[in-house]
């Protein structure tokens, strides 16, 4: 069973949020606010984290932050749920240091949908990684594979609400040049992740087959 930690100012919105989460067979921890989140954070450690933006003092980005710089929590996986619209700069910036960006309100087949995705990501690139040091892969390119492979995925999904806030494929609406210029080099750095990530994947392919031959 998995355990997911809620952080929100609002205990009505984590009350909500680990009603949902019981229901679907996780089991919960609540803080209530980025401080309380760390500190609970010394003695357990999640699976996952559903992060809110919209907090004082300590808002969730800068929550995320003292999570992704500490050494025992910067692999817990992390999840924005907010209500608040992404920006072009925060999906460039925090963008690889989360998984999701969930906007509220989601239903609960929504919800499990994208904790579920995400875990399975995670396995599936735990067994890649697996696979490769298996066939003597050198470490440094397992790690680009693992990191490029969850950015990709993620980027995509950052991009595509981009495009659905600021409506990009509407062309009754007129996007600001900041704007379409964030959005066209994020789209761009997505097209370069995923070319490396296929020479990765021949890379590997190849030790495989010459291990297979051994």
């Amino acid at each position: 069973m998995y355990t997911v930690m809620v952080v929100d100012d609002s205990p009505f919105i984590v009350d909500i949020f680990v009603t949902m989460l019981e229901r679907g067979g996780y089991k919960t921890l609540a803080a209530y606010g980025g401080e309380e989140a760390l500190e609970t954070l010394r003695t357990v450690k999640p699976d996952l984290i559903l992060l809110d933006i919209m907090m004082e003092p300590m808002d969730g980005w800068e929550t995320l932050m003292h999570l992704k710089n500490g050494p025992e929590t910067k692999e817990i996986p992390v999840m924005m749920l907010t209500a608040k619209q992404l920006t072009p700069s925060e999906a460039q910036e925090y963008g690889i240091y989360i998984e999701d960006y969930i906007m509220k309100p989601i239903t609960h087949r929504e919800l499990y949908d994208a904790i579920e995705n995400l875990l399975s990501r995670k396995r599936m690139i735990e067994t890649d990684m697996k696979m490769a040091a298996e066939a003597g892969v050198d470490r440094k390119l397992i790690d680009e594979y693992s990191r490029l492979r969850r950015q990709a995925d993620v980027s995509k999904r950052l991009l595509r609400l981009l495009e659905n806030t600021y409506k990009i494929n509407d062309e009754k609406l007129k996007v600001s040049d900041d704007i379409n210029l964030a959005i066209k080099s994020m789209a761009m750095n997505i097209r370069f992740q995923e070319e490396r990530l296929e020479q990765l994947r021949k890379e590997f392919s190849l030790r495989f087959e010459e291990k297979k031959k051994t």
